[in-house]
Protein backbone atom coordinates (compact mmCIF):
# COMPACT_ATOMS: atom_id res chain seq x y z
CA UNK A 1 0.00 0.00 0.00
CA UNK A 2 1.53 3.43 -0.74
CA UNK A 3 1.83 5.63 2.59
CA UNK A 4 -0.17 8.25 3.71
CA UNK A 5 1.32 11.91 2.47
CA UNK A 6 2.75 10.22 -1.00
CA UNK A 7 1.81 10.80 -4.27
CA UNK A 8 2.14 8.09 -7.01
CA UNK A 9 3.83 10.29 -9.54
CA UNK A 10 5.74 12.36 -7.15
CA UNK A 11 9.16 11.16 -4.87
CA UNK A 12 8.68 14.48 -2.45
CA UNK A 13 5.91 14.28 0.38
CA UNK A 14 2.51 15.85 -0.60
CA UNK A 15 0.37 17.30 2.43
CA UNK A 16 -2.91 14.92 2.21
CA UNK A 17 -5.02 17.83 3.38
CA UNK A 18 -4.04 20.76 0.61
CA UNK A 19 -5.23 20.73 -2.65
CA UNK A 20 -1.96 22.03 -3.72
CA UNK A 21 0.17 20.02 -6.77
CA UNK A 22 3.58 19.22 -5.73
CA UNK A 23 6.47 20.57 -8.52
CA UNK A 24 9.48 19.15 -7.86
CA UNK A 25 12.53 21.43 -7.58
CA UNK A 26 14.88 21.94 -10.16
CA UNK A 27 18.30 20.35 -9.18
CA UNK A 28 21.29 19.74 -10.82
CA UNK A 29 23.50 16.80 -9.79
CA UNK A 30 27.30 17.18 -10.11
CA UNK A 31 27.63 14.71 -12.99
CA UNK A 32 24.97 16.72 -15.36
CA UNK A 33 26.65 19.77 -14.28
CA UNK A 34 29.94 18.52 -15.54
CA UNK A 35 28.08 16.89 -19.31
CA UNK A 36 26.44 20.34 -19.18
CA UNK A 37 30.18 22.52 -19.18
CA UNK A 38 31.47 19.92 -21.57
CA UNK A 39 28.48 20.31 -23.93
CA UNK A 40 29.22 24.31 -23.76
CA UNK A 41 32.82 23.78 -24.07
CA UNK A 42 32.18 22.06 -27.34
CA UNK A 43 29.70 24.02 -29.08
CA UNK A 44 32.13 27.18 -28.55
CA UNK A 45 34.82 25.42 -30.04
CA UNK A 46 32.49 24.78 -33.03
CA UNK A 47 31.61 28.15 -33.39
CA UNK A 48 35.15 30.02 -33.07
CA UNK A 49 36.01 27.17 -35.84
CA UNK A 50 33.28 28.16 -38.23
CA UNK A 51 34.05 31.84 -37.54
CA UNK A 52 37.70 31.55 -38.20
CA UNK A 53 36.51 29.61 -41.63
CA UNK A 54 34.47 32.85 -42.63
CA UNK A 55 37.39 34.99 -42.18
CA UNK A 56 39.37 32.74 -43.93
CA UNK A 57 37.34 32.38 -47.02
CA UNK A 58 36.36 36.13 -47.10
CA UNK A 59 40.48 36.79 -47.05
CA UNK A 60 40.47 34.57 -49.30
CA UNK A 61 37.92 36.01 -52.05
CA UNK A 62 39.50 39.09 -51.42
CA UNK A 63 42.87 38.09 -52.51
CA UNK A 64 41.80 36.75 -55.82
CA UNK A 65 39.39 39.41 -56.96
CA UNK A 66 42.58 41.57 -56.54
CA UNK A 67 44.86 39.30 -58.23
CA UNK A 68 42.05 39.72 -60.83
CA UNK A 69 42.09 43.01 -61.13
CA UNK A 70 45.46 43.37 -61.34
CA UNK A 71 44.96 41.31 -64.02
CA UNK A 72 43.16 42.91 -66.18
CA UNK A 73 45.28 45.93 -65.52
CA UNK A 74 48.25 44.20 -66.40
CA UNK A 75 46.89 42.70 -70.11
CA UNK A 76 45.04 46.39 -70.97
CA UNK A 77 48.35 48.06 -70.45
CA UNK A 78 49.86 45.87 -73.42
CA UNK A 79 47.03 45.91 -75.49
CA UNK A 80 47.09 47.96 -78.54
CA UNK A 81 44.58 50.00 -79.54
CA UNK A 82 42.28 49.32 -82.97
CA UNK A 83 39.27 50.72 -84.98
CA UNK A 84 36.23 50.45 -83.33
CA UNK A 85 37.07 50.18 -80.30
CA UNK A 86 35.10 52.11 -77.21
CA UNK A 87 37.20 54.27 -75.01
CA UNK A 88 36.64 55.86 -71.53
CA UNK A 89 38.85 59.38 -71.84
CA UNK A 90 38.85 60.88 -67.49
CA UNK A 91 39.68 64.06 -67.01
CA UNK A 92 39.50 64.87 -63.20
CA UNK A 93 37.54 67.56 -62.22
CA UNK A 94 36.63 68.20 -65.90
CA UNK A 95 33.32 66.45 -66.18
CA UNK A 96 32.82 68.17 -69.64
CA UNK A 97 35.58 66.12 -70.93
CA UNK A 98 35.25 63.05 -69.45
CA UNK A 99 34.09 60.79 -72.07
CA UNK A 100 33.31 57.75 -74.16
CA UNK A 101 34.82 58.09 -77.83
CA UNK A 102 34.70 55.53 -80.50
CA UNK A 103 37.98 54.97 -82.93
CA UNK A 104 37.26 55.77 -86.09
CA UNK A 105 38.38 53.16 -88.92
CA UNK A 106 41.23 55.26 -89.86
CA UNK A 107 42.48 54.38 -86.29
CA UNK A 108 41.58 58.40 -85.07
CA UNK A 109 39.63 59.65 -82.55
CA UNK A 110 37.71 63.15 -82.04
CA UNK A 111 38.45 64.56 -78.12
CA UNK A 112 37.17 67.91 -77.11
CA UNK A 113 39.65 70.96 -77.48
CA UNK A 114 42.71 69.07 -78.87
CA UNK A 115 41.15 67.74 -82.21
CA UNK A 116 41.50 64.31 -83.90
CA UNK A 117 44.45 62.19 -82.05
CA UNK A 118 46.24 58.77 -83.80
CA UNK A 119 44.91 56.26 -81.23
CA UNK A 120 45.53 53.41 -83.59
CA UNK A 121 48.47 50.90 -82.52
CA UNK A 122 49.27 52.82 -79.16
CA UNK A 123 48.41 51.40 -75.89
CA UNK A 124 46.12 53.38 -73.21
CA UNK A 125 49.03 54.62 -71.15
CA UNK A 126 51.13 56.21 -74.50
CA UNK A 127 47.31 57.46 -75.39
CA UNK A 128 47.10 59.16 -72.14
CA UNK A 129 50.15 60.79 -72.16
CA UNK A 130 49.59 62.48 -75.93
CA UNK A 131 45.99 63.57 -74.47
CA UNK A 132 47.91 65.17 -71.70
CA UNK A 133 50.09 66.91 -73.13
CA UNK A 134 47.63 68.45 -76.00
CA UNK A 135 45.26 69.69 -72.81
CA UNK A 136 48.25 71.16 -70.78
CA UNK A 137 47.44 74.06 -73.60
CA UNK A 138 44.36 74.29 -72.45
CA UNK A 139 43.75 73.25 -68.55
CA UNK A 140 46.76 73.19 -65.32
CA UNK A 141 48.37 70.15 -64.76
CA UNK A 142 45.24 68.23 -66.62
CA UNK A 143 45.22 64.07 -65.35
CA UNK A 144 43.90 62.02 -67.47
CA UNK A 145 43.00 58.23 -67.26
CA UNK A 146 42.41 56.15 -70.46
CA UNK A 147 40.86 52.85 -70.67
CA UNK A 148 39.43 50.16 -72.88
CA UNK A 149 35.90 50.10 -72.31
CA UNK A 150 35.35 47.57 -75.19
CA UNK A 151 37.27 45.55 -77.06
CA UNK A 152 36.08 45.84 -81.04
CA UNK A 153 39.00 45.60 -83.16
CA UNK A 154 40.69 42.31 -82.38
CA UNK A 155 37.98 39.70 -83.88
CA UNK A 156 37.72 36.02 -84.28
CA UNK A 157 35.28 34.55 -86.84
CA UNK A 158 33.44 31.05 -86.28
CA UNK A 159 31.80 29.29 -89.28
CA UNK A 160 30.00 25.96 -90.12
CA UNK A 161 28.79 23.67 -87.93
CA UNK A 162 28.90 25.37 -84.72
CA UNK A 163 25.63 26.46 -82.62
CA UNK A 164 25.81 30.11 -83.03
CA UNK A 165 28.52 30.81 -85.25
CA UNK A 166 28.96 34.46 -86.44
CA UNK A 167 32.03 37.00 -85.02
CA UNK A 168 32.86 37.33 -81.24
CA UNK A 169 35.35 39.87 -80.02
CA UNK A 170 38.85 37.74 -78.81
CA UNK A 171 39.81 37.35 -75.20
CA UNK A 172 43.65 37.85 -74.47
CA UNK A 173 45.02 34.62 -74.95
CA UNK A 174 41.62 32.96 -76.72
CA UNK A 175 42.87 29.51 -77.61
CA UNK A 176 40.92 27.41 -80.33
CA UNK A 177 39.11 25.59 -77.90
CA UNK A 178 38.09 29.13 -75.83
CA UNK A 179 36.61 30.16 -79.53
CA UNK A 180 34.43 26.79 -79.61
CA UNK A 181 33.14 26.87 -76.61
CA UNK A 182 32.11 30.65 -77.04
CA UNK A 183 30.02 29.94 -80.16
CA UNK A 184 27.77 27.07 -78.10
CA UNK A 185 29.84 23.60 -79.17
CA UNK A 186 29.38 21.86 -82.33
CA UNK A 187 25.57 20.63 -83.95
CA UNK A 188 24.99 17.38 -84.69
CA UNK A 189 27.06 15.85 -87.44
CA UNK A 190 29.70 18.25 -87.60
CA UNK A 191 33.46 17.19 -88.87
CA UNK A 192 35.16 17.67 -85.51
CA UNK A 193 38.26 15.59 -86.50
CA UNK A 194 38.68 18.49 -89.50
CA UNK A 195 38.22 21.76 -88.18
CA UNK A 196 40.24 24.45 -89.56
CA UNK A 197 41.70 27.74 -88.41
CA UNK A 198 42.45 30.21 -91.20
CA UNK A 199 44.45 32.81 -90.68
CA UNK A 200 45.39 35.89 -93.04
CA UNK A 201 49.33 36.73 -92.90
CA UNK A 202 51.39 39.17 -95.06
CA UNK A 203 48.59 38.79 -98.17
CA UNK A 204 48.52 35.08 -97.63
CA UNK A 205 45.77 32.29 -96.20
CA UNK A 206 48.03 30.31 -93.75
CA UNK A 207 46.00 27.73 -92.93
CA UNK A 208 46.14 25.35 -89.28
CA UNK A 209 44.02 21.99 -88.50
CA UNK A 210 42.68 21.26 -85.12
CA UNK A 211 41.16 17.62 -84.46
CA UNK A 212 39.01 17.77 -81.30
CA UNK A 213 38.74 14.20 -81.00
CA UNK A 214 42.31 14.06 -80.83
CA UNK A 215 42.92 16.52 -78.29
CA UNK A 216 40.65 15.79 -75.37
CA UNK A 217 42.17 12.28 -75.78
CA UNK A 218 45.01 14.36 -74.47
CA UNK A 219 46.83 13.77 -78.09
CA UNK A 220 48.93 16.53 -79.97
CA UNK A 221 47.57 19.25 -77.62
CA UNK A 222 49.47 21.91 -79.39
CA UNK A 223 47.25 22.14 -82.30
CA UNK A 224 45.11 23.88 -79.54
CA UNK A 225 47.15 27.04 -80.78
CA UNK A 226 46.31 30.94 -79.53
CA UNK A 227 44.12 32.84 -81.72
CA UNK A 228 45.08 35.82 -83.28
CA UNK A 229 42.74 39.13 -84.42
CA UNK A 230 40.73 38.00 -87.74
CA UNK A 231 41.18 33.88 -87.18
CA UNK A 232 38.46 32.19 -88.88
CA UNK A 233 37.20 29.08 -87.47
CA UNK A 234 35.91 26.37 -89.81
CA UNK A 235 33.96 23.68 -88.66
CA UNK A 236 32.83 21.22 -91.34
Amino acid sequence: MMATGQNKYSLFPVNSNSNALAIRPLMFFPEEEKMNRNCIFRISLILIAFLFTCILAIGSSGFAEEKAAVTVETDTSHYLIGANDLLNIFVWKETDLTQDVTVMVDGRIAFPMIGEVMAKGLTVMQLKDIITEKLKNFISNPEVTVIVRESRSRMIYTIGKVNTPGPYQMQPDMTVLQALSTAGGFTEWAGTKAIMIVRRDKNKEVMFRFNYEDFISGKDLKQNIVLEPNDTIVVP
